[in-house]
């Protein structure tokens, strides 16, 4: 499951989009991608594939963001044949040039979230942070406006993301594997270049490149969710080029595809059982059902229904089965999240889908105009190119059990998401990514025990996969996706101490 991204006139504006966007060229053969000099000039508005909207507003006391282009080649195995451009941000430190420690790179997930469109929702939350650092984030290749992965049309994808994905016959096991076949070859066709370049590893040396270009000895780097496996093997490829980095919603780097869909159907089903006992352990009355078993029957219940009979959603779209369960999982994320997903709940008991509807795709990355970034898109071409498994109908029949077994709401819905790389173009490069990282500086590895979608045991996977003296784990006693943004005192302190002042904190330090 895709962590979804948190944010969502004239001649000049014309020009700067035109000077951002990406494509495959015939860079010069004598051409050192290391010496380039990067253009900063303020941002155009996202694109399309970035999920539309403005420009963004400049940040508190009026620093504005700037936007520029890296080449980097399009295949690392041919470093001096053909580029792409890779769309990056940045806010310049705020604080006394002679303090200032470098560049610190964020890459918040996905994979495929658009870390140009991310940095500046969130910008203001990294204030302290910038006051020692320029705070930079890009779109990874095949991501957004760095030659963007392709595949199906905004009407497509809305039919696409109405489909059974959880199906209960034969018909309709063929019926999805067969839709799953179609969205693919559409990637092929549209994308023939880009696809075979997408890998972690790719993005990996994409950051090192970056990191010599934006004139640093060390990549300094906060990585979340995703961003975490893109750390952990950028650690593996560079370690001695870390600097100071903070892993943030880990993800377990020793898992194959069907052991991390397993893990995460029970983060999700724990965050559910959370979600259900805060609502009705509140003094007001929960308004979703009495007790938390009695809210989660109910949930249940919906879902039946749904199945058989969809509900108004938004205009022509109707809420299915599907689409509530993806809203459903959207507002776990967080848990600034819940009250909403307790309003959807009652408007879809009354046969209104609206708000459900606006949660699903927010997590498939549409927007209100009905155009789709190409999040989905980059997830799976990334997510099919790095992981070597092609997991068939049969396959997922037998694992089924195990499945419903960790969470009888989304277990069927994780389980069957591994048809996604059905037929895909590009072969897998491994059962998992490798991490180990020995010689790196300390990584500071962060977890937290009511994660639903990198569950909190993955973070300790992490430290022991890194090796021996690299990562430092830390837990955070919480709720949501990540723990840097709960805000939380403790966590925060201890993030901006290593990184902005080098102090490792205690291995096994705990905040709650």
């Amino acid at each position: 499951m895709p962590n979804p991204s948190r944010i969502r006139v004239a001649l000049t504006a014309a020009v700067l989009l035109s000077s951002l966007l990406v494509s495959c060229g015939d860079g010069s053969k004598d051409e050192d991608l290391g010496a380039q000099e990067l253009n900063w000039r303020d941002c155009p508005p996202p694109s399309p594939a970035e999920g539309g909207g403005n420009a963004p507003s400049p940040l508190p006391g009026g620093a504005t963001w700037q936007c520029a282009t890296l080449k980097v080649p399009l295949d690392w195995s041919k470093p001096k044949g053909q580029t792409i451009g890779l769309a990056l941000i940045r806010a310049k430190a705020s604080g006394e040039p002679s303090r200032r420690i470098g560049s610190l790179i964020f890459n918040f997930g996905g994979p495929g979230g658009s870390g140009v469109t991310t940095l500046p929702a969130f910008g203001e939350d990294y204030a302290r942070l910038r006051t020692r650092y320029d705070l930079v984030s890009f779109d990874p290749r095949g991501v957004g406006r760095s030659a963007p992965v392709e595949c199906e049309s905004n009407a497509q994808l809305d039919e696409y993301f109405q489909q059974d994905t959880t199906p209960d016959d034969s018909a309709e096991r063929t019926a999805l594997v067969n839709r799953t076949k179609k969205f693919n070859a559409e990637c092929e066709r549209h994308s023939p270049r880009i696809l075979p370049h997408v890998r972690t590893t790719d993005a990996a040396r994409d950051m090192d490149l970056m990191r010599k270009v934006l004139g640093d000895d060390k990549l300094h780097f906060f990585g979340i969710s995703y961003g975490t496996e893109l750390g952990g093997v950028y650690a593996h490829l560079f370690p001695k080029h870390v600097g100071r980095a903070v892993f943030d919603a880990v993800v377990d780097p020793t898992q194959n595809p069907e052991q991390s869909s397993l893990g995460q159907a029970r983060g999700f089903q724990l965050a559910l059982d959370n979600f259900a006992d805060d609502c009705t352990s509140k003094v007001t009355e929960c308004p979703i059902g009495d007790t938390p078993q009695d809210v989660k029957n109910r949930i249940a219940a919906l879902l039946k229904n749904l199945e058989k009979k969809p509900i108004p959603g938004i205009f022509p779209r109707q809420l299915t089965q599907t689409a509530a369960i993806n809203g459903i999982a959207q507002s776990l994320y967080s848990k600034d999240f819940w009250e909403y997903l307790t309003e959807g709940l009652e408007q879809a008991y009354e046969g209104d889908g609206k708000i459900l509807m606006l949660l699903s795709d927010s997590m498939n990355g549409r927007s209100d105009n009905g155009e789709y970034s190409n999040i989905t898109a980059a997830n799976v071409a990334i997510n099919c190119s790095d992981e070597k498994p092609r997991y068939t109908a049969g396959d997922i029949e037998r694992t089924l059990p195990r499945f419903r077994s960790a969470s009888a709401l989304f277990g069927d819905y994780l389980a069957w998401g591994l048809v996604s790389c059905t037929d895909w173009a590009v072969p897998g490069a491994a059962d998992h990514p490798d991490v180990s990282a020995p010689g790196s500086a300390p990584i500071l590895v962060v977890g937290n025990t009511g994660d639903p979608a990198t569950p909190y045991e993955g973070a300790r996977k992490m430290v022991e996969a890194l090796g021996k003296g690299v990562g430092v784990e830390l837990t955070y006693k919480g709720q949501g996706h990540g723990a840097y943004d709960s805000k939380n005192k403790c966590v925060q302190g201890a993030v901006d101490g290593y990184l902005l002042d080098g102090k490792v904190p205690a291995a096994g330090t705990v905040c709650s």
